[in-house]
């Protein structure tokens, strides 16, 4: 055996996991079960309570539209915040003052919730306070995990993000199945005052943890950054010269190598614009779908058993399939493709996962086209469409993160993934502005029913058609096999 080996099994051996482990992986499994407790019954919320409380069949295609519009916008706002609660933790407040006082916020918010499910006014202000709380932490929670570890335990961390994510599915699907039943039979107070104390529950757990964690102190503005280089490169574009990228006029007044980061997020970005598409979609899985599901037959006959889901219960397949499906393409599906001379770059999994995208919902429009003509298909059909959407999204979302931390150096990996969530942002913001135009009788009224399914197929198919066209003329640079100077040179100090 050799000495490297026996000091890895020495390390292994001696590594001890962080105290403050066991809070951050409660923290986020309540979290997380109180954010998406209350998203699975959301838009049907908002259309029983506010949009069409009479049931009248005259008013339901606006209502719909309404309720996705206002929880799209919500998504929007979650998914924005996170690029300002990671800018604000790392120059100002470090990340624990920050996670604590914004759960604060989002306590309240869900206190809202549960106060003013008769006023809808009351209600959107709770929903806004939400998306503060879940999107000023989101950038900050899953760092802080990788504060917590130094040099003596790090092999460990890996074992831990397993665990960190493993909490996260595991507070949604307990959530999705419990929260729409507590609706059904117990109301709007119980099934969003759950998730609050929930949250409350989170709060109290980070808390708990204060003397046990690792707190990395705010550095201050740090003007080498990819905003700060941007606008000044921006405002200085007369200063560009022949055959010079329009970011090396910013190498005079900023760090050259930082300046060279930001071509690389730029590099990424080129591919990330093809992201917003696949989330428009798949957000739609948690609003739209679970209106469709509502008109479903919904009743399951396993043979031993039989027995009727809820609306907001199908969404519970999502996570189900997703959890199965990662190993699946990990060690079975990507090593035969590479086996058969297909290699399964990340380029290639993003096509293929956009096309996978279109194919979902064209199963959705097909089930519509069932409803639309008066029929009552079973939920069966719509639980084939998540298996399709559950292997684009490993396809498309776990090979996005992949690819923004491979292609982007160091000291921009934290800006690649806000930029990351930034695209789910996008992704319903155009959903709320379609839904929207729908609700207001704009252009796109005309797209209901089963034609706005097939509308979204229509998109995606013409996004993945440039996409073809673009992606072979994509430059690459993994940041992992060449790594950066400042790497190169650590390392060589190391020898």
């Amino acid at each position: 055996m050799s000495p490297k080996t026996l000091t890895a099994e020495a390390v292994t051996t001696e590594a001890k996991y962080p105290r403050s482990i066991p809070y951050i992986i409660g923290n986020e499994a309540a979290e997380r079960f109180s954010f998406y407790g209350m998203r699975s019954i959301l838009a049907t919320f908002l259309v029983a309570q506010f949009f069409n409380p009479t049931l009248n069949p005259a008013l339901q295609t606006v209502a719909e539209a309404k309720a996705n519009e206002s929880t799209h916008f919500f998504v929007t706002l979650a998914y924005t915040l996170p690029f300002v609660g990671g800018l604000v933790a790392d120059w100002f407040t470090g990340k624990y003052r920050i996670i604590l006082y914004i759960s604060i916020v989002y306590c309240l918010g869900h206190l809202c919730l549960a106060i003013f499910d008769n006023n809808l006014n009351g209600f959107i202000l709770g929903l806004v306070l939400i998306a503060v709380g879940a999107g000023g932490i989101k950038s900050c929670v899953s760092a802080n995990v990788g504060d917590q570890f130094d040099k003596s335990n790090q092999v460990l961390l890996s074992k831990v993000y397993g665990w960190f994510y493993f909490s996260i599915n595991a507070g949604s699907v307990i959530s999705t199945i419990l929260i729409p039943w507590v609706y059904a039979n117990w109301g709007a107070k119980w099934a969003f005052g759950i998730p609050g104390l929930l949250m409350a529950l989170a709060t109290i757990i980070f808390f708990l943890g204060r003397k046990k964690y690792v707190r990395v102190p705010p550095g201050g503005i740090n003007k080498n950054n990819f905003v700060f280089i941007s606008i000044y490169a921006l405002f200085n574009l007369g200063k560009k010269q022949k055959g010079q990228s329009w970011l090396d006029v910013a190498k005079g007044e900023y760090n050259s190598e930082k300046v060279e980061g930001v071509k690389a997020v730029y590099r990424v970005m080129a591919v990330f614009i093809f992201a917003p598409i696949f989330w428009a979609m798949w957000d739609q899985n948690l609003s739209e779908w679970v209106l469709q599901a509502q008109k479903l037959d919904r009743h399951i006959n396993l043979g031993f058993t039989s027995f009727t889901i809820l609306p907001g219960q199908v969404q519970t397949a999502n996570p189900i399939f997703l959890l199965s499906f990662i190993p699946l393409f990990t060690y079975f599906i990507y090593p035969f493709f590479d086996k058969i001379g297909i290699k399964a770059t990340p380029l290639r999994r993003l096509g293929a996962g956009l096309a996978l995208t279109a194919l979902s919902f064209v199963i959705i429009a097909f089930v519509q086209q069932n409803v639309d003509n008066g029929g009552h298909p079973s939920v069966w059909w719509q639980i084939f469409a998540y298996v399709v959407l559950s292997a684009a999204e490993v396809l498309v979302s776990i090979t996005g993160l992949e690819y923004a931390y491979t292609q982007a150096p160091k000291s921009m990996k934290s800006t690649m993934s806000a930029i990351w969530l930034l695209t789910v942002a996008a992704g319903n913001l155009f959903d709320a502005l379609i839904n929207g135009n729908i609700s207001e009788g704009g252009f796109f009224a005309r797209f209901t029913g089963a034609s706005y399914y097939w509308l979204f197929v229509g998109i995606c198919i013409a996004f993945l058609v440039v996409y073809l066209f673009v992606a072979p003329r994509l430059k690459e640079r993994s940041y992992i096999t060449e790594p950066e100077k400042e790497d190169i040179i650590a390392q060589t100090n190391n020898l």
